[in-house]
């Protein structure tokens, strides 16, 4: 299916729809969330099993040949002539945190749509795949003027409500800083959030362009990520990775205009480093921390990119 075909009534590259996120519900039946195969930003493809999938007690059977000695049951075993072998079974309703970044940052695209539109989109799908794999649903959506939080819960409802939350946020009105604003206090007070809700075993899912990735709010994500699984979804622009051939150009958004000037190779360059040097940080943050790190340009489908890093679901 092609990216039109997914979006074919929900195409405003601006904004986001509840009936267009909820029609997200069939692709999303097709995304895993048991393991991850991710192109991180250096590293190249690796496999990972989610350290939020826990496993639960069943029972003890008598130890077989080839049972793994580690899951010997003692208790039983001393009770008894012959050995004991737990049994486990995956854990079930496992928690997972989406976390949507709805700054006035991430209101800006030069290609394909808004970031903030392709991080709701991208967070719908997993909603909708966390519903479907029996997990419960939570999370936080945050802008520059409101904060709010979902607590994990299960079933279609709770999907239903996290989307009705994503797209009447008031942030989508409010799509301009404000000159005297913290550009690092909204990020900052998320991430502590973060850490307060997120139950240990949970998959922590994070959709932003991390500008703003302040030292305080590192330091309250690594403290989440030592005891769940995080997935840093980097939204990001074309015009962000790299200026447009020296000439002048003009940016327009609904209220204002910028026209901006790149012939000298100097501050093109400069502009390019600051890039990569706020790529090659967050990345070093998840190599560090053991979170895992998943770029998505605002030229990129969501569906599959989602399907490409999360791996397809084959029952």
């Amino acid at each position: 299916m092609t990216r039109l075909e997914h979006l074919r009534e929900d195409a405003s590259p601006v904004s986001v729809s509840q009936a267009g996120l909820i029609r997200l519900n069939g692709p999303a039946r097709a995304i895993s969330l048991d393991v991850l195969r991710v192109n991180s930003l250096q590293t190249g493809a690796y496999v990972s099993h989610f350290r939020g999938r826990g496993m639960e007690f069943d029972e003890s059977r008598p130890y077989q040949p080839g049972d793994d000695p580690r899951s010997i049951d003692w208790r039983v075993t001393a009770r008894s002539t012959t050995a004991y072998t737990k049994l486990f079974r995956e854990e079930r309703e496992r928690p997972v945190l989406v976390v949507v970044d709805l700054r006035a940052n991430m209101h800006f695209a030069t290609r394909g749509c808004f970031k903030s539109v392709n991080a709701s989109r991208a967070a719908a799908l997993l909603s909708w795949a966390a519903h479907h794999r029996g997990d419960r649903l939570g999370g936080l959506i945050f802008g520059e003027t409101t904060h709010r939080e979902l607590k994990p819960r299960l079933g279609r409802q709770a999907a239903l409500r996290f989307l009705h939350e994503l797209v009447g946020h008031p942030d989508w009105e409010n799509r301009e800083r404000q000159p005297d604003s913290d550009d690092e206090a909204p990020m900052t007070q998320a991430m502590s959030s973060l850490r307060r809700v997120a139950r240990p075993g949970s998959l922590v899912v994070i959709l932003s362009d991390f500008l703003g990735f302040s030292r305080a709010a590192q330091s309250y994500l690594s403290s989440v990520a030592r005891h769940n699984e995080v997935l840093a979804v980097f939204l990001n622009d074309p015009l962000e990775r790299r200026l447009p051939p020296p000439g002048r150009y003009r940016l327009v958004s609904r209220d204002d205009e910028l026209a901006i000037d790149t012939a000298a190779k100097a501050a093109r360059e400069n502009y390019q480093k600051a890039f990569l040097q706020r790529r090659q940080d967050l990345e070093a943050f998840c190599q560090r921390y053991g979170a895992h790190l998943m770029p998505l340009s605002t030229e990129d489908d969501p569906v599959s990119a989602l399907q490409a890093a999360l791996g397809r679901r084959t029952h």
